[in-house]
C-alpha cells in the first residue's frame, strides 16, 4: 500500500510534504442540525463514522438496514481544521500552489476552504481537482477549516427530478423510489433485490492536498533515483501535477469494430492531463519499456502553459514491432504477461517520471453476421456472431457477474478483492462482468482505496466493464449529460491501460427494459428516442473517442446491431429462425429448473441464476437473537429482497415469494430437511445448505447446456452466472458469501468450468440420456468417459467406457440411450441407483480428469442409505473422509466461524467440496486458509463440520 509513503509523523513536517493525504487531519462529522457531532475520518462514509462513534451499531447487524434509514434523509457535514497547514503555508516560498484533490465524493456536496466556497459537486464517479491557493492565503474571518457539506442523496434526487427540463423516467425501483435515475451515484445504494439500501454519503475515496513548488528539486528524476510508483507521486517533485494518466496498447490502425490485424505492429499511446507551474512551448515525453530494452526517445507533445487552475492534455504514441513483446493472455489460455512502462515528461528541461504496468494483447468482440459458408458447412444457425476473440482466436467466456463488495466502499480491502478474484480463477472462470449498477472498479489503492483492475491484469482475468447505468431510463437534459460525459471520459481513460478489460457496455439491462415496456405498455416514442440518444449515440461516441482497443455495446443484454459504422442498434428488427446478440435467463419455477427446452439457445448468456441462503456461519455474523435462526424468521425473511419491496415498506411484503421459491426447489429435488425440536439450528443449517445444493445443481445444468452449445447451431461461446459475490449476509444469487466463504455453487463452478468436461443431459419425459463432452481448448482433445452405476449402498453395478474426440472450442456427443430399461443396470429401480461419470484426457500436455454425477430421478425420491461419514484429521489442515455406510451425496465440509478459505483435493490440488462420497473410495481434503481475511488463525480440527443430504432427514 502506498498511502504510508504520504503519512506525516507530526505537524512540523507538514510544510515539507508535497502530497498530503487528507486522512492526516482531525475530522468531525455533524448532521445539519448539529444534534450529532462526532469524530470522523476519511476516506469514510456517514454510517461508518457514526458506528465508530457509538451513535449506531454495525449497519449490517439485524434489521439496521431499516432502523438506520434516518441517516439517508439527513444532511451531513465533514470538517477538518487546516490551521497548521495554513500557518506553515504562509511561511513557504512565493509561487507555491496548493491543489485540493478528491478521487471520489459521495455524492452531492458543497466544498468550502477557509470560509471560501470552492465548488458544488454531484457525481460520485468523477474525480475533482481545485486550486485553493488563494483561499488558503486569505481565510475569511480566520476560518481555516476544510468543510464538505453533503446533501441527502434521496432529497437531492427528488429535488433535481422536479427541474423543468427533467422528465419522468420509467424504471425499476427497489427501496428508495423515484431518485436513482437522476443522481450519479451507485444505483444499488438505493436498494436492489440482493442487497440493502443505505445510500451513504462521504469522502469515500482518498483525497489529498498537493503543493506545487517551482523551485523544489525534482526528486523523481535525480540521478540514480527510480521513477515514482504512481503518477500522483510525481507531485513530490517540483511544479507539476498529473491529474490523469492514460496508456493504451493497440495495433497500428486498430478499429474496435473491425477484427484487428494481429500481424501489425503495436502502438503505445500515452495521454496525460497536467497542471504545471512552468510553461513550455515544446515539452517532450519519453516512453520506456526496460524489460524489452525499448525506448521511444523524446517525443514532442503540445505546449503546456503555466497554469495550476486549469488542466492541459498532452498525448503521444510510438510503435513497437509485432514480434518483440510477449502477449498477455487470460490465465486459462496462456500467461498474463505484463510489462513496466516508464513515462517521463520534461517541462522546461525538468523531467518527471512514473512507472505503470500494462500488456500487449488484442481483443475483438465479434458482432457481424455469420457467413453463408458458416451456415452451410458448419451448421451454424443464421444470424450474428456474439463472442470475444483474444489475440486473434475465439474464446469461451466462462465467468460471473460482480456486484459491489460492501455497501460501504471505504471498508473494502484489496485483500478481500484479491480473494474474490482468485476464488473465481480457482473455479475456472476467465471473465468477470462489472455490473453497471455498481461502481467503476478502481485501478490502484493510492487513489481508489483498493485495487481491482491491476489484480485482474496480474492474474489473467478478463473484465467486461460497464458504464454506471442500470434498469431504468435516464434524463437527456444538458445538466445531466454534461456530468455524465466527464464521468465517462475520466473512467474510460483510466481503465484503458488494463489488458484485462475487454469491452465497455453502456449499462445493465436497459435495452430489454425498453423493448419489454414498449411491447406491454406501448411507451411513448420519446422513451425509445431518449434511450437511443444516450446509449446508441452519446455514450458510444464518448467511449470511441477515448479509446480504440475494445468494443462498445449499448447494454449488457442486447439484440445486437444492424450496423457498427455507423452504430445502429438492431432492437426489434429480428428475422425468425436467426440468432442475434446475447441474452439472459431467470426462471423461478422450480418445476422447470432442469427442463432444457426452456434454456435460451443463444450465442452468449450474460446473466442467469437462482437465489440461495448464505451458510449459518454468515447468519451468525448478522443475527442477534436465537429465535432469528430459522428459515422464515422475521429477520431472515427481511433479508430476502427478491422480489423487491418496491418501496420502504418493511418487512418486505414480497419476500415470502422468494422464500417459497427456494423452499419448493429444495422440496422438489432434494430430501426436505426435517424440523428438529431438539436442534432447531441444525434444521436451519441444513436448509441453508440445501438451498445452496439446489442452486448448484440448477446452475451446473444451465452452464453445461450453454457449453454444449459451442458445438451446436447456436455456437454458444459465453456463460456468465449471476452472481459471484455478496454485498451483505442475506439471500442472493451469489457463489461467494460476504465474508469470502465459498457456497456449494462456487465448488460446482470449479467442476462445470473445467476445461474439458462431461455432462449427462437427461430428458425424463422421453427417458433420453445424452452424455456430451465440451472443451474450451484451442486444440482438439481426445479421451474417454467411464460411466459407472452404483446403488446407494455403494455397490458397483456395471461400468462402460466411451472414447471421444472433441474439436477445438467445441462439444461432441459420446453416448446416447433411450428408455430406462436400456439405461439402468438390469433389474434396477431408478430410486435405487445413480451413475458416476469419470472423464480422462490429455489436455495441454497433461493428464486431466473430470467427474460428474447422474441421478435418473429427483434426489427427493432416492432411497438414500445412512453414509456414516468418518472424519480423520491429518497434518497440514487435511481431513480424510470415509463413508462407512452408504453413498453420501453432496458431502459438504464446513470450515469454522471466523475462518475464510476453501477445500482442495489433497492429491490434485483442485477445489473439492459438495461431492459424492463412495464407500471404499476415501477422499482427503485440505483446507487452504486466507490468513489476510481469517479472524481465527489456527482453527481446531474439531470445529470443522461435515454434512450430506442424508442429514436433511436425520438432524
Amino acid at each position: 500500500m502506498l498511502l504510508p509513503l504520504l503519512a506525516l509523523a507530526s505537524t512540523a513536517t507538514v510544510a515539507a510534504a508535497e502530497v498530503l493525504s487528507l486522512s492526516e487531519f482531525n475530522w468531525t462529522l455533524r448532521n445539519q442540525q448539529g444534534l450529532v457531532n462526532v469524530p470522523a475520518h476519511i476516506p469514510s462514509q456517514t454510517n461508518l463514522d457514526l458506528k465508530n462513534a457509538g451513535v449506531i451499531t454495525e449497519p449490517l447487524l439485524g434489521i439496521n438496514d431499516v432502523t438506520q434509514r434516518w441517516v439517508v434523509t439527513d444532511n451531513w457535514v465533514y470538517q477538518a481544521n487546516l490551521s497548521t497547514f495554513v500557518h506553515e503555508r504562509s511561511q513557504s516560498k512565493d509561487g507555491e500552489k496548493t491543489l485540493l484533490v478528491f478521487y471520489g465524493l459521495d455524492t452531492v456536496a458543497t466544498i468550502t476552504v477557509a470560509g471560501h466556497p470552492v465548488a458544488w459537486v454531484n457525481n460520485q464517479f468523477q474525480q475533482y481537482v481545485y486550486d485553493v491557493t488563494e483561499y488558503l492565503d486569505s481565510p475569511l474571518n480566520n476560518d481555516t477549516s476544510l468543510t464538505i457539506a453533503f446533501e441527502s442523496p434521496y432529497y437531492y434526487g427528488l429535488n433535481v427530478s422536479s427541474r423543468p427540463d427533467v422528465k419522468p423516467q420509467p424504471g425499476i425501483d427497489f427501496e428508495w423510489t423515484g431518485v436513482r435515475a437522476f443522481i450519479r451515484k451507485i444505483a444499488s445504494d438505493f436498494g436492489w433485490d440482493w442487497g440493502p439500501a443505505f445510500a451513504p454519503a462521504g469522502v469515500f475515496k482518498p483525497a489529498f492536498l498537493v503543493t506545487l513548488s517551482e523551485g523544489s528539486e525534482d526528486k523523481t528524476s535525480a540521478s540514480g533515483s527510480p521513477p515514482a510508483e504512481h503518477p500522483l507521486l510525481v507531485s513530490q517533485s517540483g511544479g507539476l501535477f498529473i491529474e490523469e494518466s492514460a496508456l493504451e496498447v493497440n495495433k497500428v490502425g486498430q478499429n474496435p469494430n473491425v477484427r484487428p490485424d494481429d500481424s501489425a505492429d503495436w502502438n503505445v499511446n500515452v495521454t496525460l492531463a497536467v497542471r504545471s507551474l512552468r510553461a513550455d512551448p515544446n515539452p517532450t515525453l519519453i516512453i520506456d519499456i526496460p524489460e524489452l530494452n525499448i525506448t521511444s526517445g523524446p517525443l514532442k507533445v503540445s505546449s503546456i502553459p503555466a497554469a495550476s487552475n486549469t488542466t492541459t492534455f498532452v498525448s503521444t504514441a510510438f510503435t513497437i514491432p509485432n514480434g518483440v513483446p510477449q502477449r498477455w493472455y487470460p490465465h486459462n489460455l496462456g500467461t498474463p504477461k505484463l510489462y513496466n512502462f516508464t513515462v517521463t515528461l520534461s517541462v522546461s528541461g525538468v523531467p518527471v517520471s512514473y512507472t505503470t504496468r500494462s500488456g500487449f494483447r488484442t481483443v475483438y468482440l465479434a458482432q457481424t453476421p455469420y457467413s453463408q459458408e458458416d451456415v452451410e458447412q458448419l451448421g451454424i444457425t443464421p444470424g450474428d456472431q456474439w463472442h470475444f476473440e483474444v489475440n486473434g482466436k475465439a474464446i469461451y467466456s466462462k465467468g460471473s457477474n460482480l456486484t459491489p463488495f460492501d455497501p460501504f466502499y471505504p471498508r473494502i480491502s484489496t485483500d478481500k478483492v484479491r480473494w474474490v478474484i482468485e476464488s473465481a480463477i480457482k473455479s475456472g472462470q476467465n471473465m468477470l462482468r462489472v455490473w453497471g449498477g455498481g461502481i467503476y472498479q478502481p485501478s490502484d489503492e493510492l487513489t481508489g482505496g483498493y485495487d481491482f483492475y491491476s489484480i485482474c491484469d496480474e492474474l489473467g482475468m478478463l473484465v467486461w466493464s460497464e458504464l454506471g447505468f442500470s434498469d431504468t431510463t435516464y434524463p437527456t437534459n444538458d445538466f445531466f449529460l454534461e456530468s455524465v460525459e466527464r464521468e465517462v471520459r475520466q473512467n474510460v481513460r483510466r481503465i484503458k491501460k488494463h489488458p484485462s478489460n475487454v469491452q465497455w457496455a453502456g449499462g445493465n439491462e436497459i435495452e430489454p427494459l425498453i423493448l419489454l415496456a414498449d411491447a406491454f405498455l406501448n411507451l411513448p416514442q420519446r422513451f425509445l428516442d431518449e434511450f437511443l440518444l444516450i446509449f446508441q449515440d452519446f455514450l458510444h461516441d464518448i467511449v470511441m473517442q477515448e479509446q480504440s482497443s475494445v468494443a462498445y455495446t449499448d447494454c449488457s443484454t442486447t439484440t445486437g446491431v444492424l450496423s457498427l459504422e455507423p452504430y445502429v442498434l438492431r432492437l426489434g428488427n429480428l428475422t425468425a429462425g436467426h440468432i442475434y446478440g446475447n441474452t439472459e435467463l431467470y426462471n423461478n419455477d422450480t418445476t422447470q429448473s432442469f427442463n432444457q427446452s426452456i434454456y435460451p439457445v443463444a450465442r452468449f448468456v450474460n446473466e442467469f441464476g437462482f437465489h440461495s441462503m448464505p451458510s449459518i456461519y454468515s447468519w451468525e455474523e448478522a443475527l442477534e437473537s436465537p429465535t432469528d435462526f430459522a428459515f422464515n424468521s422475521t429477520v431472515v425473511v427481511s433479508r430476502d429482497h427478491h422480489p423487491p419491496a418496491l418501496g420502504l415498506v418493511w418487512p418486505n411484503p414480497n419476500a415470502p415469494q422468494g422464500q417459497r421459491e427456494m423452499t419448493l426447489g429444495v422440496e422438489r429435488w432434494l430430501p426436505r430437511p426435517v424440523d428438529s425440536a431438539t436442534n432447531p439450528n441444525g434444521t436451519f443449517a441444513q436448509w441453508c445448505y440445501s438451498t445452496q445444493v439446489f442452486q448448484s445443481l440448477y446452475m451446473s445444468s444451465e452452464i453445461a447446456f450453454y457449453r454444449r452449445g459451442a458445438g451446436r447451431g447456436e455456437r454458444n461461446l459465453g456463460a456468465l452466472i449471476w452472481q459471484l459475490n455478496d454485498v451483505w449476509q442475506g439471500v442472493s444469487w451469489s457463489a461467494i458469501e460476504y465474508s469470502g466463504r465459498w457456497k456449494v455453487m462456487q465448488y460446482a463452478l470449479s467442476n462445470i468450468f473445467t476445461p474439458v468436461m462431461a455432462f449427462p443431459f437427461w430428458i425424463p419425459e422421453r427417458e433420453e440420456l445424452e452424455i456430451a463432452v465440451s472443451s474450451d481448448r484451442w486444440d482438439a482433445v481426445q479421451g474417454s468417459v467411464q460411466l459407472t452405476w452404483y446403488d446407494w449402498s455403494g455397490r458397483t453395478l456395471n461400468t462402460s467406457s466411451y472414447p471421444f474426440a472433441v474439436p477445438s472450442l467445441n462439444s461432441t456427443v459420446v453416448h446416447q440411450a433411450q428408455g430406462l430399461g436400456n439405461i439402468l443396470p438390469a433389474g434396477s429401480n431408478a430410486s435405487d441407483v445413480w451413475a458416476h461419470l469419470n472423464l480422462t484426457a490429455e489436455v495441454d500436455g497433461q493428464n486431466a480428469t473430470h467427474e460428474q454425477y447422474f441421478v435418473p430421478i429427483s434426489l427427493a425420491n432416492a432411497n438414500l442409505v445412512d453414509s456414516v461419514i468418518k472424519i480423520t484429521p491429518g497434518d497440514n489442515s487435511t481431513f480424510t473422509l470415509s463413508a462407512q455406510g452408504g453413498v453420501a451425496p453432496f458431502t459438504w465440509m464446513d470450515h469454522p466461524a471466523g475462518t475464510v478459505g476453501y477445500f482442495v483435493d489433497d492429491v490434485s490440488g483442485k477445489p473439492l467440496n459438495g461431492f459424492y462420497l463412495i464407500p471404499g473410495q476415501d477422499r482427503t481434503l485440505r483446507f487452504v486458509q486466507s490468513a489476510a481475511l481469517s479472524k481465527v488463525a489456527e482453527p481446531s480440527p474439531e470445529d470443522f463440520v461435515v454434512r450430506s443430504l442424508w442429514n436433511n432427514t436425520h438432524i
